[in-house]
């Protein structure tokens, strides 16, 4: 094994998530095609990423109603994931310009300085910003 390729998040909607991570958090759109769920239903194959990064995120639609009540709680209420950058307080300074939702306040840790934030469905992140040195 070499590495972890995609991280699966649930959407409510496609378009709207793509915005999300490209326009406010700024990774690239990857692939966006065409597919089929298991059934043979349309729907589409989304992946986003930090520019450089090898690891992104399969915007996976919800498909039901077992999926759409985790749209937002797929980590239960904590935080799942973890998006270290470069300018901390410029990243932040940004997404509160774009109407991110904070849940923390941000402080400073051993690894580095760290403010909670939601995504466009509520899922809770760690934003990082680099060790001290």
């Amino acid at each position: 094994m070499s590495h972890l390729t995609l991280v699966a998040l649930i959407v409510r909607d496609y378009d709207r998530a793509i915005a999300f991570f490209t326009t406010v958090l700024g990774f690239e759109l990857v692939e966006d095609s065409a597919s089929r769920t298991n059934d043979g239903r349309p729907k589409r194959w989304v992946v986003v990423r930090p520019p450089g990064a090898e690891t992104g995120m399969l915007l996976a639609r919800a498909d039901g109603p077992v999926q759409e009540a985790a749209i937002g709680a797929q980590f239960a209420g904590r935080v799942g994931l973890f998006l270290r950058v470069d300018d901390f307080d410029a990243t932040i300074e940004g997404m509160t310009a774009a109407g991110v939702t904070f849940a923390t306040t941000p402080r400073e840790e051993p690894f580095g300085r760290v403010v909670v934030f939601e995504d466009c469905e509520g899922n809770r992140w760690d934003l990082l910003g680099p060790a001290p040195g």
